[in-house]
Parts: C-alpha cells; sequence; structure tokens
C-alpha cells in the first residue's frame, strides 16, 4: 500500500491553523489529522479548552465549522519528522507562506517548535504567541508537537494551549457579537 500526503482543511475565516511536521504513517493510511493513537492532539484540544468535546482524528474536517484548520508543512508521510529533508523543508515553507498570504488565520499554530523554526528561519522560539507577526494579521504561536515520541506530562501541553484556546474563545465572543 502506498502513502499519500492527506487534505488541507482549510477556508479564509480561520482563527486558528494547525500546521504539523508532515503526516504520520496512520494519518496517511486514514486519511485524517493526528490518527496515530499515540498522539495526544486530539486530547490537548479538548483539555486545554479548545474543542467542547474530544473529537476524534476523522472529525478533523468538521472543526472548520469551530473555526480551526489543518495542514503541514511537508505532506510526505514518514514514521518520524527526522526523515524530512531540507528541500522538502524548503518547498513547504514557500507552500506554507503562499497558503497563509492566500487564507489568513487569524493565528497559525505550529505544532512542533521545529516546524516554527523551519518555517520562520528563526533559530529559537518560546512556547505561546510569537512577538512578531508572520504576515500581517496573522499571529504565530509555537506548541509542542503532540507526537507521543515527544516526552511531557499532559498538564504541560495543556497549560501551553490554554492562551490558544482563551484567543479562541474570544474571537468566538466578538464575532457573535458578545454571545457566545
Amino acid at each position: 500500500m502506498g502513502l499519500f500526503p492527506i487534505p488541507d482543511h482549510v477556508n479564509d475565516k480561520l482563527s486558528i491553523l494547525f500546521i504539523g511536521y508532515n503526516p504520520s504513517l496512520r494519518s496517511s493510511e486514514t486519511g485524517h489529522h493526528y490518527a496515530n493513537p499515540n498522539n495526544r492532539f486530539w486530547k490537548i484540544l479538548h483539555q486545554s479548552g479548545l474543542t467542547p468535546r474530544l473529537y476524534k482524528p476523522e472529525e478533523d474536517g468538521d472543526l472548520l465549522r469551530l473555526g480551526y484548520g489543518f495542514t503541514n508543512i511537508v505532506p510526505r508521510p514518514t514514521r518520524t519528522a527526522e526523515e524530512i529533508t531540507k528541500e522538502e523543508y524548503l518547498a513547504g515553507k514557500q507552500r506554507l507562506h503562499a497558503l497563509l498570504e492566500k487564507r489568513r488565520p487569524a493565528v497559525a499554530c505550529f505544532v512542533g517548535k521545529g516546524v516554527y523554526v523551519q518555517y520562520s528561519g528563526r533559530h529559537r522560539a518560546d512556547w505561546g504567541f510569537q512577538p512578531e507577526p508572520l504576515l500581517p494579521g496573522v499571529l504565530g504561536f509555537v506548541a509542542p508537537s503532540s507526537s507521543g515520541l515527544v516526552r511531557m506530562s499532559m498538564e504541560d501541553y495543556v497549560a501551553i494551549f490554554r492562551p490558544l484556546a482563551k484567543f479562541a474563545l474570544e474571537r468566538r465572543t466578538a464575532d457573535s457579537g458578545g454571545q457566545s
């Protein structure tokens, strides 16, 4: 069975565009983002308050209704991010820049510090909102990779993602005229 990229889930009114390294082998097999059972992404979203319930990978397209989209810097599925080449990152950076310019999400959330470093060209970044916008009107947010290979407690993940959840709630409240 061949491995295939998975489709982006994007539109023009996103509060948050989640940007991963690349699809896992499991995501390639299923066609859904963050599908590896060891990946904690969906639990992190729910426990941090970004989603009202625990979603499953096969519901990734449903999150567009919440204002959340999904893409990866590199479309080629691999077992680990270490298999991604410099050339793939360079091409992915260009593709991602074009996507951000076209779609203009309020926040580009890099799920993995390395994804942000590859995109921004900066050598370091702190967790959370970045001091300089990526593009006019597009804030950058750096979060840890949710891969099961990362050794971080769920409490630490949730604490890092909470400001993003607060931002999303404030945006939804503002968009609904103060009624959430």
